[in-house]
């Protein structure tokens, strides 16, 4: 046999980084117990680890604590994983648009990329409501009826056409209940409580 006719072994396949679900919460549960006690804690709250789910050769989830609730992005597949110095931006485009992630290092942790979507977490009433809208968010991601488009008025283009009106601010209406948008963009109702229905 030549070697042109001998066959290709193909290279082994990479070995892909696990779930990360259980180290996030043991380190975020030991910087918990650390800050026990202090104003920004809400205490209905505990550290869980919400639908991570392989993206993009990554790991893509929500954190929940009693302090913040962040998605969070880390490698599954060492080989796309793109680095981020510590504190260093990055923007990630999703079907509900443009979200800026953060470099952030852990010792259990290790390397990964964080954006806020709360903070502090006094709004959430208790566990399942926070779980509720972690899981709604990460789905919202994906969704894109979810994208802030911005509204243009609409022009005649014709010769001669009068130019759009300015628009007008609209009288207060009431609040509607939270949206899936509103989850990504970190909005509340007005009372300040989130609706588990």
């Amino acid at each position: 046999m030549t070697e042109a006719t001998r066959p290709v072994t193909p290279p082994p396949a990479e070995p892909l980084l696990p779930n990360p679900s259980a180290r996030l919460t043991s380190a975020f549960r030991e910087v918990a117990s650390r800050m026990e006690g202090l104003g920004v804690m809400n205490p209905a709250l505990e550290v869980e680890a919400v639908a991570f789910e392989p993206w993009q050769g990554h790991w893509l989830g929500v954190m929940v604590t009693p302090w913040f609730m962040n998605l969070v992005l880390l490698p599954r597949a060492r080989s796309q994983w793109q680095p981020l110095p510590l504190r260093g931006k990055r923007k990630l485009h999703f079907p509900a648009g443009v979200f800026e992630f953060i470099g952030a290092d852990d010792p259990v942790v290790g390397e990964h990329q964080t954006c806020s979507l709360f903070s502090p977490m006094h709004d959430f009433q208790d566990q399942a409501a926070a779980r509720l809208v972690a899981r709604l968010a990460r789905e919202a991601l994906f969704d894109t009826a979810n994208a802030e488009v911005p509204e243009f008025p609409k022009a005649d283009l014709s010769p001669g056409a009068p130019a759009p009106p300015q628009p007008q601010r609209a009288a207060a209406a009431p609040q509607p209940a939270v949206s899936k948008r509103d989850f990504l963009r970190g909005r509340l109702s007005s009372g300040g409580h989130v609706d588990r229905g």
